[in-house]
């Protein structure tokens, strides 16, 4: 008959490693729940904010996705679109932030803004796109050295703006240029800036019309066709989310309407010097796999330029607008029919 000693010891054994079974069962659940075990990648929860649906952005979103998915990143995508609407962008900030996303990509300027505020102290990495001045807008200290929790890519080319006014100077001369912007956007005022700089050495006059929200934009359009003889709209968000009405206005009035970029050619507008969005969305796919797969910081990512500006001249609208497009044009522009 076993002692009362040797019962205890039984006991006690017999307790530990019972224990030891539970607890070997319960870290082995953890870690294939987690996606940390070795047969079983994670998947990342990652967090999108538009800030209004038209076709660059919605570009630039299909090229962050695709950059992923080629990367082969298993994510969980949340995305969301502010319509335009600053107050809903930090109202998605603030519900990305709380469901503890991995990653904030915030696609035009005040996304990322309301992106970058509200995940800097949880300390989520925002990356962004379409987005004109970074440093203007605070998102970063500056493009080499980002410094805070956010980097991406801008969707200024630096000679944009400048071939656009030398190209109406040179085919338009001492024409009236008339514009719409959001002055409550910040990458528009920067613009803005940029059309009066480039104006300067030219006979060309700029015509200005500020607007607040979309609903404003057919009679700032209507307005604006009584003074101007060429209308000029760069990206900005408002606008080019309500762009037929501009086209319309340009059509009906004969007036050539230059854009900002490539897709507001494609809609209607008879020319601009741009790049696709969904290559600069692209790039910011790429950097956020840089941060969630490799590791790196948002603050020590440099901030990428748009590559492959060309100018691109759309037939159609070319014609509703009275334009004829001369032979040279076709030396140096994609003629879109």
């Amino acid at each position: 008959m076993m002692s009362m000693v040797n019962r205890k010891t039984f006991a006690l054994i017999s307790f530990l490693l019972a224990a030891f079974a539970i607890f070997a069962a319960g870290c082995g659940k953890d870690e294939s729940e987690t996606g940390s075990g070795e047969n079983k990648e994670k998947t990342y929860k990652i967090g999108i904010s538009v800030f209004a649906n038209h076709p660059s952005l919605n570009a630039a979103t299909q090229g962050f996705k695709k950059a992923l998915a080629d990367k082969g990143l298993k994510v969980e995508f949340d995305e969301q679109n502010a319509s335009a609407d600053v107050n809903n962008a930090k109202t998605i900030a603030q519900n990305l932030v709380n469901a503890k996303a991995d990653l904030i990509f915030a696609n035009a300027t005040p996304s990322a803004q309301a992106a970058v505020s509200e995940a800097q102290a949880a300390g989520i990495p925002v990356v962004f796109t379409s987005v004109t001045d970074p440093v203007g807008a605070e998102l970063v200290e500056s493009l080499e050295n980002p410094g805070k929790n956010a980097t991406g890519t801008t969707d200024y080319h630096p000679e944009a703006i400048p071939k656009t006014v030398q190209f109406i100077a040179e085919n338009f001369p001492g024409k009236r240029v008339g514009t719409i912007y959001n002055a409550g956007e910040q990458n528009s005022v920067k613009q803005i800036e940029a059309v009066k700089a480039a104006m300067k050495d030219t006979d060309l006059k700029l015509v200005e019309k500020v607007v607040s929200n979309s609903s404003e934009i057919k009679q700032a359009a209507e307005a604006l066709a009584g003074e101007a003889d060429v209308f000029y709209i760069i990206t900005d968000n408002t606008v080019v989310n309500g762009l037929e009405a501009v086209i319309g206005a340009a059509e009906d009035h004969d007036i050539p309407l230059f854009v900002g970029e490539l897709d507001s050619v494609k809609r209607g507008g008879f020319a601009a010097y741009g790049f696709d969005y969904y290559d600069i969305g692209y790039e910011a796919g790429q950097l956020a796999y840089s941060i969630l797969k490799e590791g790196k910081k948002a603050s020590e990512l440099p901030v990428r330029y748009p590559q492959n500006l060309k100018l691109a001249i759309n037939a159609k609208a070319a014609k509703e607008m009275g334009v004829e497009i001369k032979p040279e044009w076709k030396n140096i522009a994609e003629i879109l029919e």
